[in-house]
């Protein structure tokens, strides 16, 4: 079998990405490799590598389950920060036919600033292929919708809105990523957050729709910010009790998001009558 490693991060989904994937498929018996290098988040005091590590494993999560959907033979894994080493370790890893590797154009890419694809050209000995992708400009053949829930992640309310979204979509499907702010930054946080996250994502999937997600920051406007580095999305969905049970209310989440991320914010109110801050 061929196989061909494919590294990328804020290109996935790209349409000249997909384009590249699709024409090795059709040549025959491939498998690919996808390999999504780690990226810090640019917001925020505090780097939680539980919440970097995630949104680059969310990120592969959706990649994989979108190409299985295309009929593609593919397994996936989160890199090593360095996108050279990322590479590098793959390459010994899964010893690849061939390497594409996917950045975004000269003047944003910081990896072509960094000349990786001519420093992995030398150094795997092995055909490389430089696939410039631009989400912004060109879109992507999906549509993604961010949620954000913490404690409120088990309502129906939040789970009915997104079924919704998706049986809306009748041309293009819908990808759903999952964000579930941190409440503290201690273990026992992180681990109350993810049981959230799983708990909600297992929700959607059992809905048949395509979902991945990450754990964040404590402050969710920053966890929101940082998550919109990692994903191109087109609305946000952001579940919280009502206002007077509601810290993220009083903080006026909502509209700081829809003034700094200019996208259509949904608000979904949950109504089970549970004491909260969030």
């Amino acid at each position: 079998m061929h196989t061909v490693l494919v590294v990328a991060n804020e290109t996935l989904g790209g349409r000249s990405l997909i384009e590249a994937v699709r024409k090795r498929k059709e040549r025959g018996d491939v498998r690919f490799v996808l390999c999504v290098p780690r990226t810090r988040p640019k917001a925020g005091l505090v780097i939680y590598d539980d919440a970097v590590f995630d949104a680059a494993q969310a990120r592969v999560d959706l990649a994989m389950g979108f190409v299985h959907a295309e009929g593609m033979d593919a397994v996936g894994e989160v890199g090593d920060p360095d996108p050279y080493t990322a590479t590098m370790d793959a390459v010994l890893e899964y010893e690849p036919d061939e390497i594409i590797i996917s950045t975004l154009p000269e003047t944003r890419s910081g990896w072509q600033r960094r000349d990786l694809v001519e420093r992995v050209k030398q150094a795997s000995g092995l055909p490389v292929e430089h696939v410039v992708s631009d989400p912004d400009s060109e879109g992507l053949p999906f549509r993604v919708t961010l949620a954000v829930a913490n404690q409120t992640a088990s309502g129906d309310e939040l789970l009915e809105v997104l079924k919704k979204k998706a049986q809306e979509d009748t041309k293009l499907g819908r990808l759903f990523v999952v964000l579930v702010p941190q409440q503290g930054g201690d273990g026992a946080a992180t681990q109350r957050a993810r049981t959230r996250l799983n708990m909600l994502v297992s929700r959607l999937r059992n809905a048949d729709l395509l979902a991945a997600g990450t754990i964040g920051d404590p402050d969710p406007f920053t966890a929101i910010m940082n998550t919109l580095q990692y994903f191109r999305v087109d609305d946000i969905v952001i579940s919280t009790f009502a206002e007077t049970k509601s810290g993220w209310l009083r903080a006026d989440l909502i509209d700081r998001v829809r003034k700094a991320t200019m996208k259509p914010v949904e608000h979904v109110v949950h109504r089970e009558a549970v004491p909260a801050e969030a």
